[in-house]
């Protein structure tokens, strides 16, 4: 009873190290959940929708319509077809098609964060990780920039879809395995920075290595919320 009791005093925990106020090291946003999904999206496509002008009204429309169910053979064609006005629409209709962009392969990655700060955030720098279960050595690393305002407190759900899936290259033993179990996964954030112009940064990670990151931030602000880096 005595040891129990001399021992009593060292298992009373001290200050949380998730509580980014106690710890500069750690992150000032929490991730509470996170996931990915493969999924099929359109590129977006810059070229504007072409609308075709409406074709001219001949005379031989007038007559077409009324009398092609009972004069009309089965292979009359069309006057419409043959007019200046349709020929130009259906030009405009074969090229809008082929800008059309077509559905591709990717995966959709979702982060849910909390800010643990007391400012208001204004972009994330984060990271989806992955570690294979039959070779630790393969890590593979996907990051993001989120131009995401964050209130104090409140939390925010950060999805962003992308080309690369969990990694390029795995071990034969890995293919064995259900995809629940060839991968250890984690998320990692590497920057916060704050609407008043202050910034957190994990200590062995640095913005200035990512040479995309200028381009990114400028496109941000047009596209969707978050962007691959």
């Amino acid at each position: 009873m005595r040891i129990l009791l001399l021992l009593l005093p060292f298992l009373v925990p001290g200050p949380s190290s998730q509580d980014p106020s106690t710890n500069p090291d750690t992150a000032p946003v929490i991730v509470t959940s996170f996931k990915w999904a493969r999924d099929r999206k359109p590129i977006e496509n810059a070229v504007s929708v072409v609308v075709p002008p409406a074709p001219a009204v001949t005379a031989a429309d007038k007559n077409f319509e009324r009398q092609k169910r009972v004069n009309a053979s089965a292979g009359d064609r069309d006057p419409n077809a043959d007019t200046v006005d349709s020929r130009s629409a259906e030009l405009d209709r074969i090229v809008q098609e082929s800008r059309e962009a077509q559905p591709v392969e990717g995966v959709t990655y979702t982060v849910k964060v909390q800010n643990g700060s007391g400012k208001l955030i204004q972009n994330i720098f984060w990271e989806y990780q992955f570690k294979e279960t039959a070779n630790p050595a393969n890590l593979t690393r996907r990051q993001f920039l989120c131009s995401a305002r964050i209130n104090p407190d409140k939390g925010k759900d950060l999805q962003v879809f992308s080309l690369s899936g969990p990694s390029d290259v795995v071990n034969v033993k890995s293919l064995t395995k259900a995809r629940a179990d060839q991968f250890q996964e984690g998320v990692m954030i590497n920057r916060v920075e704050y609407a008043d112009g202050s910034s957190w940064q994990r200590k062995d990670w640095n913005v200035n290595d990512l040479k995309l990151v200028p381009k990114a931030r400028s496109e941000t602000r047009n596209l969707p919320m978050c962007r691959s880096l």
